[in-house]
């Protein structure tokens, strides 16, 4: 229903006037319709010359097919070229003329076909779309070299559109990964306000975000806008504070823009064009170098298509008298005029006629860069292939003849569907096909706007965005130098945070605006946050790298290790001095007195007390680990049954001195040798058992310290480990009591009192040690146990056999069994 009232209101505007006649045209058996902005506005119009070189592109690409054998052979083609001038009005009025005819009376009938069989153009999205939505609803294809507008991929909407120019959707993509790329977080956007601009740059700023680049500003223009707004623009971008300027603008907002850009002197921006201006040649002149120069932009990649220059040269009105298009066309380019004045007056230079392009430099006759221009011979070509394939035109042999079976009456849809499939090489090498939303493959020149030596602006490839690759693999650069508006701009928000700073978001403000906060301890900078490092890491110095933690244990090396070592070694160095002079004296009375076989056992042992302390030192192993506790344990359970041997052999000789005692034959040397032997073998059990079931092994302690790792032997089942502490302990206890016991047992020397007081100090020793182990972090757990191990073997020697050493040594005329027992015999009865 929609439809049918929106066909009326057409028709009523072509029985109207609204549409005439075509600018150029030309009969033939194929009629290809075009739509170009030669005009940039209604009321006041300007040729445009860019336009006008896409109108003869188009006329050349024509008459190189008719002049074929290959491609539609005895098939001619003609075009009818209509003005869009840029205007959604105008490009409705030309699609109706190219779909009705030229008649403009209502004396003659309207065609029930299409004139044409397909349309070239137009040049900008928001006039493609107006005459889309006319030529559309007959499915008359229609094949664009510069609408860019992403929109126009929707196949339900559009589904008989094509281009030969790539979607926007990828450009726009392509200049986020473009400025991303430059480090630019922070950059001003302006676009027009029209199809092309708004979905241009909506698909941009969604990138640009992914990209994590923020807008300062978006602003929008059009050439039927008031001045005050670019005005009111300009004075935007030069209050901003991004020094970057991503401008998505049409050719005619393009020159709007730089021109109040000019009158406000606006310098110092780093311009990334779109591809509608990024290669425009009347904008690289001097006029505007000032401003542009430095500009960014991707753009198609330029072709070369041979003979096009002579065929633009060969222009002249006297091609066809009857236009008045080519009229203008000279008149501009020369300054001329064909007519003079009703007055008589002479309205300036008279054409002749014979006046020469060759003479003339203007973007017309311009082919050096010619990207839009072989879109246009791109999609001549491909009309031509799609109606030479639906014509089912065939070589017979060697020869080629007229084989194409030509039908007065064929659906538009016919040509659409053989348009979708074609897949033709141009001359130049150039692969033409469409993918399933009529676009063309996406392979873009990076541009840059820099000085020749001659002081002219240059347009220099300096990288290339593919579509095509793989992401990551689609923007390179070619590692040509790259001319900038100033120097490099540096356009950011907020400056990165150093080392060891995260970024921390400012409320209201876009995310690339923030603050820097420092990491914590452990943590390092990452995707500008913090990040924690690993379990066996740790931050350096500046938070910027995760370094191995520092593994901490008690080590030779070290001053403590070193000390603790000193003392273990001259601990035994003092027992072995204390054994040599017992060797030497053990014929005496005080070394027989002392029970010499028990004391050289005892002298043993702390020998092996002293150096097992050697074993807590050093990097922890396997076997370290295992041998530390298990040789702690065995040696002091050797060396407490030794002086719990001479405990009992204190109160056994006391006992054998009074009268009919005989207590001594049970506890002769064998019962000595055998209690010690019987102590020391269940302490050897019980390590047995704790190394069977659950040995001590080395473990990585990251609980005390966060920044390093603690090395140490973990006790594998701790109530073992409290097992062996334990029963050395008992025994301590038992020894303890009975000294205490036999303290005041008469005897000149009364060995049950050294033997008390080093068990006093033993036990303190080891009380005190259980907290201290226990709350000691790292390394410091093993020095205390160390300690422990030293000071009570200290103990030990020292209460015990330094005072029989003294005398000894220093005091002989003590050491007599007379001096020993004459206390003894004075309290007898």
């Amino acid at each position: 229903m929609f439809a049918s009232v929106y066909l009326m209101f057409l028709f009523m505007l072509g029985v109207m006037g609204a549409f005439g006649f075509p600018l150029l045209s030309k009969e033939g058996d194929i009629i290809i319709g075009g739509a170009f902005s030669i005009h940039t506005q209604i009321a006041k119009p300007l040729l445009h010359f860019r336009e006008f070189r896409f109108v003869q592109t188009m006329i050349f690409a024509i008459e190189q097919i008719n002049n074929s054998t290959s491609l539609l052979p005895n098939i001619s083609i003609g075009y009818k070229i209509f003005d869009s001038c840029s205007s959604t009005v105008s490009a409705t009025r030309a699609a109706m003329a190219l779909m009705n005819g030229q008649e403009k009376t209502l004396g003659k009938n309207c065609s029930s076909k299409s004139s044409v069989h397909a349309i070239i153009g137009t040049s900008d999205s928001s006039s493609t779309i107006a005459m889309l939505q006319t030529s559309g609803i007959f499915q008359i294809p229609m094949i664009s070299h510069f609408a860019t507008c992403a929109c126009l991929s929707n196949r339900r909407e559009y589904s008989s559109f094509f281009r030969t120019i790539p979607s926007d959707y990828h450009q726009s993509r392509a200049l986020a990964k473009l400025v991303k790329h430059f480090g630019w977080t922070w950059v001003g956007t302006i676009r027009s306000d029209n199809d092309y601009g708004n979905n241009g740059m909506a698909t941009f700023i969604k990138a640009a975000g992914q990209e994590g680049v923020c807008i300062e500003y978006s602003e929008a223009i059009l050439r039927t806008y008031p001045q005050s707004q670019a005005a009111r623009v300009v004075r935007v971008i030069r209050n901003g504070s991004a020094r970057v300027l991503v401008a998505f603008l049409s050719q005619i907002e393009m020159d709007i823009l730089l021109e109040e850009a000019m009158k406000q002197n606006l310098t110092g921006v780093q311009w990334v064009g779109s591809e509608s201006w990024i290669t425009a040649g009347h904008l690289a002149t001097k006029r505007h170098s000032d401003i542009l120069i430095g500009s960014l932009g991707f753009t198609i990649r330029k072709s070369k298509i041979p003979g096009l220059r002579e065929f633009l040269l060969q222009v002249n009105p006297s091609q066809n008298p009857q236009s008045s298009l080519l009229r203008e066309f000279w008149e501009t380019t020369f300054g001329c005029s064909f007519q003079s004045r009703l007055d008589g007056q002479s309205q300036g230079r008279q054409c002749s006629g014979s006046e020469r392009l060759d003479d003339v430099d203007n973007t017309f006759t311009d082919v050096s860069e010619l990207r839009i221009s072989n879109n246009v011979y791109k999609a001549v070509y491909a009309v031509a292939h799609a109606m030479h394939n639906m014509l089912k035109c065939r070589h017979h042999g060697e020869k080629l003849n007229q084989s194409c079976i030509w039908r007065d009456k064929f659906e538009p849809v016919q040509v659409l569907k053989n348009l979708q499939r074609v897949n033709f090489t141009l001359h130049s090498g150039e692969r033409v096909n469409f993918d399933d939303y009529g676009d063309p493959a996406a392979i873009y020149d990076l541009m840059n706007w820099q000085r020749s030596p001659t002081g002219e602006t240059v347009f220099v490839t300096v990288g290339s965005y593919n579509a095509l690759l793989p992401n990551g693999k689609q923007f390179t650069m070619n590692g040509i130098n790259i001319t900038w508006a100033a120097e490099r701009p540096q356009s950011v928000c907020s400056e990165s945070c150093i080392p060891g700073f995260r970024q921390a978001v400012i409320k209201g403000k876009p995310v690339c605006c923030f603050s820097c906060i420092a990491c914590a301890a452990g943590e390092i900078k990452c995707d500008h946050k913090c990040s924690r490092c690993s379990l066996e890491y740790w931050s350096n110095e500046d938070r910027s790298l995760c370094v191995p933690k520092v593994v901490e244990f008690l080590s030779f090396e070290e001053t403590m290790g070193t000390l603790l070592t000193a003392l273990s070694l001259f601990g035994a160095s003092l027992t072995l001095v204390v054994s040599v002079v017992f060797f030497q004296f053990r014929d005496t009375p005080l070394i027989k007195a002392s029970n010499s076989e028990l004391s050289f056992l005892l002298l043993f042992s702390l020998t092996l007390c002293f150096l097992c302390s050697l074993t807590f030192i050093g990097r922890p192993s396997d076997w370290s680990c295992m041998l530390r506790h298990t040789a702690f344990g065995i040696t002091f359970v050797l060396c407490i049954s030794c002086v719990l041997g001479k405990t009992i052999v204190v109160l056994m000789a006391f006992r054998a001195t009074l009268p009919g005692s005989n207590v001594m034959k049970w506890f002769g040397p064998a019962q000595r040798r055998l209690s010690v032997l019987a102590f020391t073998l269940i302490q050897v059990v019980i390590c047995i058992l704790w190394l069977t079931v659950n040995p001590p092994f080395p473990f990585k302690n990251m609980e005390h310290y966060k920044e390093k790792i603690i090395l140490e032997c973990a006790l594998g089942s701790p109530i073992w480990f409290w097992a062996v502490l334990g029963y050395i302990g008992l025994l301590a206890m038992l020894c303890f009591i009975l000294a205490f016991l036999a303290r005041k047992l008469p005897d000149n020397f009364n060995e049950a009192k050294l033997i008390t007081f080093s068990m006093l100090i033993y036990c303190a020793v080891w009380i005190t040690f259980i907290p201290a182990y226990v709350s000691s972090p790292g390394k410091f757990t093993v020095a205390v146990e160390i300690f422990a191990i030293l000071a009570s073997s200290y103990g030990l020697l020292f209460c015990i056999f330094v005072p029989k050493c003294f005398i000894i040594v220093l005091k002989p005329e003590l050491n007599t069994k007379k001096h020993l027992m004459g206390k003894t015999h004075s309290r007898s009865p």
